[in-house]
């Protein structure tokens, strides 16, 4: 049933499992776990709609590069699936085998631990069952690229698709408006004992479970484990170590532009990097895309449409498609635009702020900030993929200067894909959590989301958190279930 805490705070003392937000890790847990029969909390922070009093709550500072943290995100039932386009594409196995460039290790697993998973992650976003993942487009001439292969869901709206199984699943407790504003530990048993829920007059009563899984999403599950002062105390966690460190986002990068050579279908072609290109550059994956601006296409370039664009472009952010159209005068050209993966840095990093928020937790600061080594896969693409167009006779790329000089700044917008905060390892010195999604030095804590890549590739992870929320329902019902065994 779902239940709003601002008018109802009847919660039960025998929960087997609490589960901290409601967007797509935390509803798939929240439902199979209550399937498989036990009794689970699943406590949404926002409610059934957008409302500005429960997003003002995402308002953080930046001192790196802008990263839109506040727009990017959704705090209400559904959480960011609510605005998300639909683009799926899984990890490879080549994900988890190839370690990333920078120091600090890969995944900790094989991507046969979660490859299994698939199918059932396929179906939870809508995806015909035994689909391919197809490409839109051939290959080109050489071994560094190969086509890019995605499917798209709906999108598959959470809150909407699973509101009956909310509400009606038995064993199932999901309350909305119900804000975790802390985390309590208790260093004789080594367990979280309980967590702190408040309403929006800062209402506040522990709730005390078997088991805690926080599934806020790649910002707020290292904000909530950093907001703990008796986790700090006990050193589970520390202000400058791992825990919001290593935050990655997709990197989206303006390439250039190009002229495709005439009597080519104007098509959008899609390109992914193959385990040779990052074998010969010692670079990252990722995706690129090429397609002709459906503005100028339509509309033509008169100087009546120019005019147009300008006066839209403050509000609408289409500085560079303004520069595209004052750069080029010919039918056929278009943009380059980029799906680029970000190796783990431990520089790049969430941490919190003096100020508190209106519930009283600490705000948070996000330092996004790339490396070098970024800044190389970025270049290694572009004048790749510049040669391979001009050797296949497709046309001609104009990269811009800062993809192949990278003494300039560079000029890229996030995917809203938040990453790594709160990484996989095979141990704590180099992460937060283990092989199993626990929290190093703490018995009952979990995290589910993308906050645990160790990795991010170049792939959406819609899918592949799915396939771990789904890895993780599994390990902790045969847990549980063991704990119930065992006391006969």
């Amino acid at each position: 049933m779902i239940n709003d805490y601002q008018l109802q705070k009847t919660l039960r003392d025998n929960y087997d499992v609490c589960i901290i937000g409601a967007g797509p890790a935390g509803i798939t847990l929240a439902l199979r776990l209550a399937a498989a029969g036990w009794r689970v909390l699943l406590a949404e922070g926002g409610g059934r709609e957008y409302s500005s009093l429960s997003q003002d709550l995402y308002a953080c500072k930046s001192t790196g590069l802008e990263l839109y943290a506040k727009e990017s995100r959704l705090r209400y039932l559904g959480g960011t699936s609510n605005h998300w386009a639909g683009r799926c594409r899984p990890f490879t196995a080549s994900d988890f085998a190839l370690p990333p460039i920078g120091g600090l290790p890969g995944w900790p697993i094989p991507y046969s631990e979660i490859a299994g998973y698939l199918p059932a992650a396929m179906e939870i976003v809508d995806l015909p069952p035994g689909s391919d993942f197809e490409a839109i487009n051939s290959g080109l001439g050489g071994d560094e690229f190969e086509p890019d292969r995605f499917l798209l869901s709906p999108p598959t709206r959470f809150a909407q698709k699973y509101a009956t199984a909310l509400e009606q699943t038995e064993g199932l407790d999901v309350f909305i408006n119900c804000n975790c504003v802390d985390l309590e530990f208790d260093e004789a048993t080594g367990n979280l004992a309980a967590v702190v829920l408040s309403d929006y007059q800062r209402n506040r009563q522990r709730l005390v479970a078997r088991t805690f899984v926080l599934a806020t999403g790649g910002i707020e599950n290292a904000r909530q484990l950093l907001n703990s002062e008796s986790l700090l105390r006990a050193g589970i966690v520390s202000k400058d170590g791992l825990v919001g460190s290593c935050f990655m986002e997709h990197l989206n990068i303006d390439l250039g532009s190009f002229i495709l050579k005439s009597g080519l279908a104007p098509a959008p072609r899609e390109y992914f990097t193959t385990d040779a290109f990052i074998d010969e550059y010692k670079a990252g994956k990722g995706n690129v895309r090429a397609a002709l601006l459906a503005e100028v296409q339509t509309y033509g370039r008169t100087a009546e449409v120019k005019h147009f664009l300008e006066n839209l472009a403050c509000d609408m952010g289409v500085a560079s498609k303004i520069a595209f159209v004052a750069r080029f005068s010919c039918p056929g050209d278009g943009l380059i635009s980029t799906l680029i993966e970000q190796f783990p840095n431990l520089y790049s990093r969430i941490s919190l702020l003096d100020e508190k928020d209106a519930l009283g937790v600490a705000k948070v600061n996000v330092n996004w900030a790339l490396s070098a080594d970024d800044r190389h896969t970025i270049k290694c693409i572009g004048s790749e993929l510049a040669k391979q167009w001009a050797d296949m006779d497709l046309g001609f790329i104009k990269l811009n200067d800062y993809v192949y000089d990278t003494s300039i700044p560079l000029r890229l917008s996030p995917h809203a894909h938040h990453m790594g905060t709160t990484r996989m390892a095979s141990s704590a010195q180099t992460g937060v959590v283990d092989s199993n999604c626990k929290v190093f030095g703490i018995g009952n804590l979990y995290i589910a989301g993308s906050s645990i890549f160790a990795t991010g590739g170049a792939s959406n992870p819609t899918l592949p958190l799915l396939q771990f929320a789904l890895r993780l329902a599994d390990h902790l019902d045969a847990r549980m279930s063991a704990a119930r065994d065992a006391l006969g």
